[in-house]
């Protein structure tokens, strides 16, 4: 093999993480080795189109900065994601992707790229639904193959898988979204959930990622423990007199952080049986209603979860461990970082933005307590099926008792994730730790017999590849 093996870097996508998955795709771009590979960066918008992206692109701040591309646009105080302009034709969403690249169907992937690095996170990303779309069209991937993907997304899968395991596993209780809605004394409810759980309680998105949908209820308050189920439904209520109190600066500024993925519920969202998709339309349908009405109303995201997992708060040292697969198959896990954060939550921004939460890797812990966290992150690993690499997440109480909570099957790619950080610790810098993930992706895949016969070439090429560089450097 004369050329490069062209990566395909799958970014964005229609979860709620997709600004995650476009930084950790722009990171994979950037730091992959362009002596050994060619990146080509995918971008999945949020009709699930694959677009071979302009490069330049990728060095927007948000996928909101480029699409749909603004000068298309009418002039507005929101950016919004493709979405929310409605139900395109296909010769309009044609226009739009010409403008930043171009669109592949999933039968030419094999004619642009060798292998698909997966950046995607979330739903149909790290959920199985790409996974078995590759397969099918035999394109080797990154990561865990189906199974495991499907079992790394549903925490409440997880939860049950682990229970029957023997796996220390937070107790919890599942909340039905309809159930819910049907409720009429949901202060009998809080009773009921603190009688069993005690107080504080975690309330949880059990299909999410990133701290996203995740509330924390310290004290016996209702309105907070109402506000955190409809923030893990992804639903939003508005009362008149809260309307009625903005200025329209600030109606505006609600909106800009309502249609916020990261923050907010985004929209499209259904209104009264009503679906509206831009916030200007919203902004205009809350003031004629508000304008007749003092009743309450919902604001319900057509990206809502049906069931949502309420958890005990378990007080300890929260730690998250990388688990690599090694060329043998055998897994290894890093050193536990510590997150250091005092009374902070660990949300989306204390995840993402530097410097909000302090990360100490090794944990300080005698070694014996290291080893058992180690121990029981790759046993998890392993019960859950997963493959090449994964992060996860848990808590180490103040028994010395361990909680794993948050298995992930794609981890986080920007420059100061835990994968990059705990990989820089045994000396791998990012290029190299890349290479070592598609090389090792590329072995599962040629043992799952389910891709093409080029993926063992591939294997062959990058072994050579490898040989030859460490013989360079000695």
């Amino acid at each position: 093999m004369k050329n490069k093996i062209k990566v395909g870097i799958f970014l964005g996508g229609r979860s709620r993480e997709r600004e995650i998955s476009f930084a950790g795709g722009r990171t994979v771009y950037d730091n992959l080795d362009k002596g050994l590979f060619e990146p080509i960066p995918i971008f999945v918008d949020s009709f699930n189109n694959f677009i071979h992206l302009d490069w330049r692109y990728l060095y927007q701040g948000s996928i909101r900065d480029f699409y749909p591309p603004s000068e298309m646009l009418p002039v507005s105080k929101f950016q919004i994601y493709i979405e929310s302009l409605g139900n395109l034709t296909q010769e309009q969403l044609d226009h739009y992707i010409s403008k930043v690249g171009k669109q592949i169907k999933p039968d030419q992937f094999s004619e642009l790229i060798d292998f698909a690095f997966l950046a995607l996170h979330g739903l149909y990303g790290e959920d199985g639904s790409i996974q078995g779309l590759l397969e099918w069209y035999k394109i080797p991937y990154s990561g865990s193959g189906l199974l495991g993907a499907a079992l790394g997304i549903d925490k409440l899968v997880q939860k049950k898988l682990m229970q029957q395991a023997g796996y220390l596993v937070t107790p919890y209780q599942v909340i039905d979204r309809a159930e819910w809605q049907k409720n009429s004394n949901k202060s009998a409810l809080f009773e009921e959930v603190i009688a069993l759980l005690g107080l504080p309680l975690v309330v949880k998105s059990p299909r999410q990622g990133s701290s996203i949908g995740v509330s924390i209820i310290r004290e016996k308050n209702l309105e907070a423990f109402i506000k955190a189920i409809h923030g893990s439904f992804f639903i939003e209520q508005v009362t008149v007199q809260q309307w009625q109190s903005f200025s329209s600066k600030e109606k505006e500024q609600w909106l800009i952080n309502l249609i916020d993925l990261r923050s907010g519920i985004g929209l499209p969202v259904e209104v009264n049986g009503q679906i509206i998709y831009h916030p200007h339309d919203l902004l205009a349908y809350l003031n004629d209603y508000f304008a007749v009405s003092e009743d309450p109303i919902n604001l319900d995201s057509l990206q809502g979860e049906e069931t949502i997992l309420i958890e005990s708060f378990i007080a300890g040292r929260e730690f998250s461990c990388i688990v690599l697969q090694e060329a043998g198959g055998e897994p290894v896990a890093l050193s536990p970082t510590e997150m250091l954060k005092g009374d902070l939550h660990f949300d989306y921004r204390a995840k993402y933005l530097p410097g909000l939460v302090r990360k100490e890797t090794p944990m300080r812990l005698p070694q014996m307590h290291l080893n058992a966290i180690k121990e029981a992150c790759i046993a998890l690993f392993q019960t859950l099926n997963f493959q090449v690499y994964a992060r996860i997440d848990g808590i180490l109480d103040m028994d010395n008792q361990i909680y794993l909570n948050d298995p992930n099957t794609t981890a986080g790619m920007n420059p100061s994730s835990f994968l990059f950080h705990q990989a820089a610790e045994i000396g791998l810098n990012p290029s190299q730790l890349l290479t070592f993930l598609i090389r090792n992706s590329l072995a599962e895949r040629v043992g799952s017999h389910k891709t093409n016969p080029q993926a063992t070439d591939l294997l062959k090429y990058i072994d050579a590849y490898i040989s030859i560089k460490i013989i360079g450097n000695q």
